[in-house]
């Protein structure tokens, strides 16, 4: 199930600020950086609502074919989705994936953002 537009990041602007200014943890398969949102209880000028965000980054390195790199995506925002009631806050998360995700499965990448969110403080911990 794709992850509804209204938790997207979209405006490569926030993309780049979350690069240079958010907080970075990783493990084995994905990368993540998170920016805590300034001004949380209005929509952003870059179109992006209060609220958590999500972005998925995966280049043509992790594989070359655009059907194996969709599916990951797509396994991304289904694990993004069950975890987002449990989001604390407005926040801009950026997901990169590495070349090794190809080997994962839905669970596996479900397990590595909850670890990783919880670390970013992101979503409240367990």
């Amino acid at each position: 199930m794709a992850l509804p537009r209204q938790y997207r990041l979209r405006s490569p602007r926030l993309f780049s600020k979350v690069y240079r200014q958010g907080r970075r943890a990783s493990s084995h398969h994905l990368a993540v950086k998170a920016l805590k949102n300034q001004t949380p209880g209005i929509t952003s000028s870059n179109g992006c609502p209060p609220g958590v965000c999500f972005g998925v980054s995966i280049s043509r390195k992790v594989h070359k074919r655009a059907v194996v790199r969709n599916r990951i995506k797509r396994q991304i925002h289904a694990a993004l989705q069950t975890l987002l009631p449990n989001a604390d806050g407005a926040w801009w998360v950026v997901i990169n994936v590495r070349p090794s995700a190809t080997a994962c499965e839905y669970y596996e990448f479900l397990q590595e953002l909850e670890k990783l969110l919880v670390e970013l403080e992101v979503l409240h911990g367990h």
